[in-house]
């Protein structure tokens, strides 16, 4: 098995910016990717490296723990031998090391047995597409107008307003400009990122009640489990926790509430394909509605979250990551019609172009 790292700077067209009240302005995409190649078959992963705003890790602490992991892993025994066995020999690599090797070992087996890697997670569909929603990045107010209509002219009908950037007025004032808009032809849902406090938390979710949103996400940071518990009893609006949602732990607290708080399941957060797909099938035994989502990112990321989603039937769908970028060295992944679908039918249904990425090391046959 051949085995290599690879890095890639991603940029949006179209005078995208991604802003969050969280993150804060981000010119661009720090991907690094990981090809096997057994001379047969070719597997891709990729995990986005600048999210230290999620997970406090740097971009250059990530790239040096994919390097150190990547080097350790005994490439001689067989993909599905490894990936049978991750949970044990990957525990010490941090979660976005092993969302990479997740990856790329799910779209290498798949693709090895000529299966989707949805189909091999059990999707019961063979089409690998799935409705998604857009969120709206914070922006000048016109542009966050013209940008919404922009979707909706597209065939997105879920839209999630970025709020907790400025002051609560204007958080109001731009989801009401939505709901007047565009009526119930449109979803709406808003995320603050954990940037209210829980005494205020609630008084503002009354305030956003009267625009029926889908749910609110995060709207206090992680930790306060006292506060989601008095949320979960009189919150007006439903409520979605993402930076909550780390650890099986939270999986299970969450899944005691019965339904009344949501989750918001993202792969890198999680440690990739195999255990989202857990958390997502333990979440929907308990009766909990859940997103299967992911950060701006590449296709090959955006893909293994599209498959994910195909094979758990969540009720809502982040799945926007890779719209709009212009120099993807990853192709096959398309945005249509309010959806998000792969061209390919075996693995995750990409290409990678390795010759359009910079190589960080090359780690010798196993």
């Amino acid at each position: 098995m051949r085995v290599s790292l690879h890095q890639s700077d991603l940029h949006y067209g179209g005078g995208l910016l991604l802003h969050t009240a969280s993150s804060g302005s981000i010119p661009y995409l720090a991907e690094i990717y990981l090809r096997l190649d057994d001379g047969e078959t070719i597997g891709i992963g990729e995990v986005r490296a600048n999210i230290a705003y999620l997970n406090g890790f740097a971009v250059g602490e990530v790239r040096e723990s994919a390097a150190a992991a990547v080097g350790t892993v005994d490439w001689a025994r067989d993909p599905a031998e490894l990936i049978a066995t991750m949970t044990e020999w990957s525990a010490p690599f941090i979660a976005p090391v092993r969302t990479l090797i997740d990856c790329a070992l799910h779209d290498f087996i798949a693709r090895r047995e000529g299966l989707s890697v949805a189909a091999w997670l059990g999707a019961a569909e063979p089409d690998v597409v799935r409705p998604t929603n857009q969120t709206l990045f914070w922006s000048s107010f016109d542009e966050f107008l013209a940008q919404a209509q922009a979707y909706v002219d597209r065939g997105f009908t879920d839209l999630k307003v970025r709020i907790a950037v400025a002051d609560f007025a204007e958080d109001l004032r731009r989801v009401a400009a939505l709901r007047a808009r565009f009526g119930a032809q449109v979803k709406l849902a808003a995320d603050a990122n954990g940037r209210w406090s829980a005494t205020e938390a609630l008084e503002k979710l009354d305030a956003l009640a009267r625009y029926d949103l889908a749910y609110v996400e995060q709207p206090i940071p992680p930790g306060d489990w006292d506060a989601i518990d008095r949320l979960a009893d009189r919150s007006p609006i439903p409520v979605m926790l993402d930076e909550s949602v780390a650890a099986e732990d939270d999986i299970a607290r969450i899944c005691g509430y019965g339904g009344r708080i949501f989750a918001h399941l993202k792969l890198v957060k999680l440690g990739g394909i195999a255990p989202t797909v857990v958390a997502a099938r333990r979440l929907s035994a308990s009766g909990v509605p859940f997103m299967i989502g992911q950060m701006n990112e590449g296709a090959a990321a955006t893909a293994a979250t599209l498959h994910v989603a195909c094979a758990t039937s969540p009720a809502f769908a982040e799945l926007y990551g890779a719209d709009g970028l212009v120099n993807d060295p990853v192709s096959g992944l398309s945005y249509t019609a309010g959806a998000v679908r792969v061209a390919h039918a075996s693995g995750l249904g990409v290409v990678f172009d390795a010759a359009a990425t910079h190589l960080i090391g090359d780690y010798g046959h196993g």
